[in-house]
C-alpha cells in the first residue's frame, strides 16, 4: 500500500486540508484533486473511485469530503482501515465539520496525519496513540517558554520602575512650580523664602501641600515642626486635610496598583461641591411603548433543560396628561404557549376580543410618567415556560480535560437563528490561578478578572456570520466541576412573544398621536450548572 496524498476537500474540489507523502509536484497533486468531484457519481454505495493511474478512497462528512490518493497497486481493505482511522480523529481535531471549523484546525490535522501515515505507509497506532503522540511537550520548548517568560516579568520590573521614577520626577517638579519656595513680605524690601520639602504627608510619595494635588497658598505660613506637621494658626490648613490628602494618595497607590495587576478600574467622577448633578435626560417621545422580556434559563453541563422561564411586560410611558386618553391596539404573535394578564384597570373584555388595551373608564387618562422615568405603566405581562431545548436562544457546551499536566478546556456556543443576540458575555469560573490562562483559540475577545477568577468571553454580536463558535484555554491541573455554574448574558431586539404595537388609537378624535416602540430581551439569570 502506497498512499500519495490525504486530503479535506469541498464539493468544488478545493482542498482546506493536503498532505502528500511521496515527491510529486504541486501542480500535479491539485489536478488529481480537482478531477475528483468529477468521478463521484450520485447515489453509489461505494467509496473508492479508480482511473488509469490512481485510486481516489473517500468518505463524505457533511458537506466536506476525507479523501485518500493511492496508487492502484495498494491493498483496498489496508486503504479503508487507514481512512476509517483518519475519519476518526478529524472530529477530534474539528468539532464542527465545516469549511472554517477544518481550516482553523488545519495544523493540527495535518501533525495528526503524519503520524497515523508515514511515508506513504500505514502506521500501526491508534486514535487515542496519535493524540498522545500530538501533544506531547518537548523539555527545549518548556525551557524557552520559561526563558521568555523571566524576560517578560523582567522587563514589567524596569517598566514599573521607570514609571516610579517619572512619576517621583514630576512630583518634585510640581512641588518646586507650586510650592517648593514661597515669598512672604517682610519689611522694606527684604524676603524670606520658606522651604515647604519638609511638609510632606506620612505615607506619601513625595506629596507635600502645594504638589500634585494642586492646593496653593499665598498666606503666610509658621515653620513646621518636627515629622512635617504645621502648627495650629489662624491661617493654618483646615483641620483633617493632611490626613485626607494622604488617604486620597494611598487610595491612587493602590488603584494603581490593581491596574497593574490586569485589573479594570471604573473611576467615579465625584460632583464638583456647590454644583447641581444634571437631571436625568427627558424622553424626547410624547409617548413609549417598551416591550420587554426578561429570560431565566438553566442548561445541564452535560445537556438537558432544568428551567426555561420567559417573563414578559408591555408598559406605557406619557410626558403629556392630555396625551393620556388613548388606546392601545397590540399583535399577540402566534405563541400557543404564552399566558396572558392584563393590569387590573385594563378593559379585559376588549382586550380578549380586538387585542385593544383600554382603560375600563374611557373618561380617565393613562398615568403620567416622570421625567426621567424609564419604566412607564405596566399594561400587560405574560409568562411563557417550556421544556424544549430547542426553544433555548444560545447554548453552552464545555469540555475541560486533563493532559500532560494540563487543563485543556474546549468551550463552544450554538445561537438560534431565531434571535441576533447583542453584548454576549460567558463567564466561565476558574480555580485560583498566578497568572493569565493560556487563551489557544478564541472567536470573539477575552478578559481575565483575577480577583474573582473568573474567564470573561465577549462577542459583541451574533447572527448569521458566527451563529457557532469556539473557545480554547489552558490552565494548570483542576477537576472538572471547578468550571461550572458559567454565567451567560446577552441582550437581542427580538422576543419570545413577538408582541408588537401596531397603532394608538385616540379617545377624542384627532390624528392617531405619534409613538415610539422598543423592544428588547434581556437575561436575567442565564446559566450552565
Amino acid at each position: 500500500m502506497v498512499v500519495l496524498a490525504a486530503s479535506i476537500i469541498n464539493k468544488s474540489g478545493k482542498a482546506l486540508v493536503s498532505r502528500q507523502f511521496v515527491e510529486m509536484s504541486r501542480i500535479r497533486i491539485e489536478g488529481l484533486l480537482a478531477a475528483f468531484p468529477k468521478l463521484v457519481g450520485i447515489g453509489k454505495q461505494h467509496t473508492y473511485v479508480e482511473t488509469e493511474n490512481v485510486r481516489y478512497v473517500y468518505q463524505p462528512m457533511e458537506t466536506l469530503y476525507l479523501l485518500l490518493v493511492t496508487n492502484k497497486q495498494s491493498n483496498i481493505l489496508e486503504d479503508l482501515e487507514t481512512l476509517r482511522l483518519l475519519s476518526k480523529l478529524v472530529p477530534e481535531y474539528s468539532p464542527s465539520l465545516d469549511e472554517e471549523g477544518v481550516c482553523r484546525m488545519a495544523f493540527e490535522l495535518i501533525f495528526a496525519f503524519d503520524e497515523v501515515i508515514s511515508l506513504g505507509h500505514k502506521e500501526s497506532v491508534t486514535v487515542a496513540q496519535v493524540k498522545q503522540y500530538c501533544e506531547m511537550e518537548s523539555h527545549e520548548e518548556r525551557l524557552h517558554k520559561l526563558v521568555m517568560q523571566s524576560k517578560i516579568n523582567e522587563t514589567k520590573d524596569v517598566m514599573k520602575r521607570k514609571a516610579s521614577e517619572i512619576d517621583k520626577s514630576k512630583m518634585e517638579k510640581n512641588r518646586g512650580e507650586k510650592g517648593g519656595f514661597m515669598s512672604l513680605p517682610l519689611s522694606g524690601s527684604t524676603r524670606i523664602e520658606s522651604s515647604f520639602n519638609d511638609m510632606s504627608i506620612s505615607g506619601g510619595s513625595g506629596g507635600g501641600f502645594g504638589s500634585g494635588s494642586g492646593f496653593g497658598f499665598d498666606t503666610d505660613i509658621e515653620p513646621t515642626k518636627s515629622k512635617g506637621r504645621p502648627t495650629s494658626s489662624a491661617t493654618a490648613p483646615p483641620k483633617g486635610l493632611g490626613m485626607q490628602l494622604g488617604k486620597t494618595q494611598k487610595t491612587n497607590q493602590f488603584l494603581e496598583s490593581l491596574k497593574a495587576e490586569g485589573e479594570v478600574i471604573l473611576e467615579d467622577v465625584k460632583p464638583i461641591p456647590g454644583q447641581s448633578r444634571a437631571p436625568a435626560p427627558i424622553p424626547s417621545d410624547p409617548i413609549t411603548l417598551t416591550v420587554e422580556e426578561k429570560i431565566n434559563v438553566t442548561l445541564k453541563r452535560d445537556g438537558g433543560l432544568s428551567n426555561f422561564d420567559v417573563q414578559g411586560t408591555l408598559s406605557l410611558q406619557i410626558l403629556n396628561k392630555e396625551d393620556g386618553f388613548i388606546q392601545v391596539q397590540i399583535e399577540s404573535g402566534s405563541n400557543a404557549g404564552l399566558q396572558f394578564k392584563t393590569h387590573p384597570n385594563i378593559n379585559k373584555e376588549l382586550f380578549s376580543n380586538e387585542n385593544i388595551l383600554g382603560l375600563r373608564d374611557p373618561n380617565r387618562p393613562f398615568p403620567t410618567g416622570q421625567s426621567g422615568e424609564a419604566s412607564g405603566v405596566g399594561l400587560l405581562k405574560w409568562r411563557m415556560q417550556s421544556v424544549d431545548e430547542s426553544a433555548v436562544p444560545l447554548s453552552i457546551n464545555c469540555w475541560p480535560s486533563v493532559s500532560g499536566g494540563e487543563t485543556y478546556v474546549s468551550i463552544e456556543y450554538e445561537a438560534s437563528s431565531m434571535f441576533d443576540l447583542r453584548n454576549v458575555v460567558i463567564s466561565i469560573p476558574l480555580p485560583a490561578l498566578r497568572d493569565h490562562p493560556e487563551v489557544k483559540q478564541i472567536d470573539g475577545d477575552w478578559r481575565y478578572d483575577s480577583r474573582s477568577s473568573v474567564l470573561e468571553w465577549s462577542i459583541l454580536l451574533i447572527d448569521n456570520s458566527n451563529r457557532s463558535g469556539s473557545m480554547e484555554f489552558v490552565v494548570p491541573p483542576a477537576d472538572s466541576s471547578a468550571f461550572f455554574p458559567i454565567q451567560v448574558r446577552f441582550t437581542a431586539a427580538k422576543t419570545f412573544s413577538d408582541v408588537k404595537v401596531v397603532n394608538v388609537l385616540p379617545l377624542k378624535g384627532g390624528p392617531p398621536p405619534k409613538f415610539a416602540h422598543r423592544t428588547q430581551l434581556i437575561t436575567e439569570n442565564y446559566q450552565v450548572m
